[in-house]
């Protein structure tokens, strides 16, 4: 399902409860989810050593899973 096709299914799922409980659940996931970016919670070390991982990645500088847990195993 595309992503307007969910929009629509919840929006028809909001329109048809009269539930109060799923409705205050529902807005309380997006006041949370607006309020707080988990990328702004992350400490300046950590988003440093994410950033570094993605540059590698786009310069092609990655290994393999299987290579690298046999030697280190």
């Amino acid at each position: 399902m595309d992503i307007q096709a969910e929009k629509l299914e919840l929006m028809r799922l909001i329109l048809e409860t009269d539930n109060p409980g799923i409705l205050a659940s529902i807005k309380k996931i997006f006041k949370t989810k607006s309020q707080t970016d988990f990328w702004e919670t992350l400490p300046q070390d950590q988003k440093d050593d994410i950033l570094q991982g993605i540059q590698e990645i786009e310069k092609g500088e990655v290994s393999d899973y299987e290579v690298f847990i046999k030697n280190h195993r």
